[in-house]
């Protein structure tokens, strides 16, 4: 993998640590999947892919991976012949599984040198930041994209320094219950969208909306904070 511009910018000391770096990423879908790229051609070495789901169609309008000849394959074997095109030397350890109370213990936290949180679901989402503060192992989760419209609104900062989104301000709840004191989190001060109701009420629930360009910024940014942290961490006080 040629990763001559990075090191011209970057210098060879930060390639080193990106090589020997292992990433976990927890959730491929519309942040996810952008984000798994972006650490793969970041030239990281060792990167871990959690996800049960496979691809459905209706994926196609966000996710990376979701093409009219991936529908029904699992997204941890698209992503990982994805990323060995990218960059074959890479280590790519699938889990096609769902992360919760039942499947944490598969899971040896203290291994990986961040953590990015994709997930859709507020139990898996809680308990992954649990998780991730008792092995002191650093972690950014993706908030609310979805029925939103404006990728410019989107922020980084510890959770409880955020407003507006609906899911940051159930994650704020629930990490108080569990007394954890802090959590970087990408969000959106954008107010979301009212879902519309020209749409089959079934087809409808209480799914949000989506659009192509607003969950692959907040991938990217994700990638970005756990590529500057691996490259940077000796510097942080």
């Amino acid at each position: 993998m040629d990763l001559s511009r990075m090191q011209r910018m970057l210098g060879k000391e930060a390639l080193t640590r990106l090589k020997y770096a292992h990433i976990a990423i927890f959730g491929l879908g519309g942040v996810g999947s952008f984000a798994a790229e972006a650490v793969a051609r970041a030239g990281v070495g060792k990167i871990t892919l959690v996800d049960q789901d496979i691809v459905e169609p209706s994926n196609i309008n966000r996710q990376l991976i979701a093409l009219s000849d991936t529908i029904g394959m699992k997204k941890t074997d698209v992503m990982e012949k994805r990323i060995k095109k990218i960059n074959a030397e890479a280590q790519i350890l699938p889990m096609p599984i769902f992360f919760g109370e039942d499947t944490c213990n598969q899971f040896i936290f203290s291994q990986y040198d961040y953590v990015i949180d994709a997930i859709d679901t507020i139990k898996s989402k809680v308990l992954l930041a649990e998780c991730c503060y008792l092995a002191q192992v650093p972690l950014i989760s993706s908030m609310g994209t979805g029925n939103k419209i404006d990728p410019t609104r989107f922020e980084v900062a510890d959770i409880y320094d955020t407003s507006i989104c609906p899911l940051a301000r159930i994650m704020r709840r629930e990490l108080r219950k569990r007394k954890i004191p802090k959590l970087k989190v990408v969000y959106s001060k954008e107010i979301p969208y009212s879902v519309q109701t020209d749409i089959h009420e079934e087809d409808c629930g209480r799914t949000p909306g989506s659009i192509s360009f607003v969950p692959p910024v907040a991938g990217m940014i994700l990638a970005g904070e756990a590529i500057k942290h691996i490259i940077y961490k000796e510097n942080e006080g």
